[in-house]
């Protein structure tokens, strides 16, 4: 059925080209939408009269307020289609919701479980899917990302990003955005965790593109050494919380603090996609003057409109 209709998946799926062009359209709609001034007619009205589905699975802030608030940019109305809003996954298959919730809007939002379920959504969808976030892949997340670095240094290229943390669906995505973006990748996990072996494939491949380098380690002090973007999330993702107190034991010595960040470069910067907790980075750092992560959580907004733009208004992406 989507045969034709391109998807935001993950990164990976993107060209350099693409994936460079959609952070741009993030930085010109900000530049838009902070000036204050009415937008125009082509904007405003790109979406009039249409519906963009959310359709989440998980709680969130960031990714609905954004999401709602690019919806309206464009003219379109957005509609929350919460876990207990529906009957997907109660008395309805998910086959079924997806024809139905396509056939009545422009695009589905969906911030959902496991990557399958957004697997489902593009083969069953009559209209493009934008992951909001699953358990293999955050798009938006990483365009937000590479969006804020550069307002915070001017140029990407050269710079050293680690991160310190979980394998997860944050740095999966972050880490070939950075690559496709000329950053030098650290990624610091601790023992007894791996990186998806999909995503070292691809991010080796980026890396031998763009000349910008990617390794896996388990030790922090070495990803921080140099580093000008140290990045954590949380150690304890939805779902996991059964787990939580091997995980935490797992993650010792994982925690970002000034111990770590008087090795990172005279320049360096804090971020993380927020939710915070106290075991993942130390107040000190992320309240410091280096720390960018409300910048970072603003931009969420303007990486939504970019994809908005890019894959329903369909105006080319590079």
């Amino acid at each position: 059925m989507s045969k034709g209709i391109k998807h935001l998946v993950s990164i990976s799926d993107l060209t350099t080209p693409e994936f460079t062009s959609l952070v741009n359209r993030a930085a010109h709609h900000k530049k838009i939408f902070k000036s204050g001034q009415p937008v125009s007619s082509e904007i405003s009205d790109a979406l009039k009269g249409k519906l963009v589905a959310m359709l989440f699975s998980k709680r969130s802030t960031r990714t609905r307020i954004s999401t709602e608030g690019a919806a309206v940019y464009f003219g379109g109305h957005p509609m929350f289609l919460g876990k207990d809003d529906i009957q997907l996954g109660v008395n309805e298959s998910f086959y079924d919701t997806t024809r139905i919730v396509s056939s009545m809007t422009s695009c589905i939002f969906a911030r959902v479980n496991s990557h399958s379920e957004i697997q489902q959504l593009c083969e069953h969808s009559s209209v493009p899917i934008i992951n909001s976030l699953c358990d293999t892949y955050h798009p938006l997340q990483a365009i937000c990302d590479i969006l804020t670095i550069k307002e915070a240094f001017g140029e990407t290229k050269g710079l050293k990003l680690a991160w310190v943390g979980d394998a997860n669906n944050v740095i999966n995505d972050l880490a070939i955005a950075a690559l496709r973006s000329g950053i030098h990748v650290s990624v610091a996990v601790p023992r007894g965790i791996e990186m998806n072996p999909t995503i070292v494939d691809v991010a080796k491949t980026v890396s031998q593109e763009t000349g910008a380098s990617f390794e896996v380690t388990n030790d922090p002090k070495s990803a921080c050494t140099d580093a000008n973007i140290i990045v954590t999330d949380t150690f304890v993702s939805m779902g996991e919380e059964a787990q939580k107190q091997i995980k935490l034991q797992q993650f010792s010595g994982f925690q970002v603090n000034s111990e770590l960040t008087k090795l990172a470069a005279p320049n360096w910067k804090f971020m993380h996609c927020l939710p915070r907790h106290q075991e993942e980075v130390t107040d000190e750092v992320f309240y410091s003057n280096n720390s960018i992560v409300f910048e970072e959580g603003e931009n969420r907004l303007y990486a939504a409109m970019a994809a908005i733009e890019a894959f329903v208004i369909k105006k080319e992406l590079a």
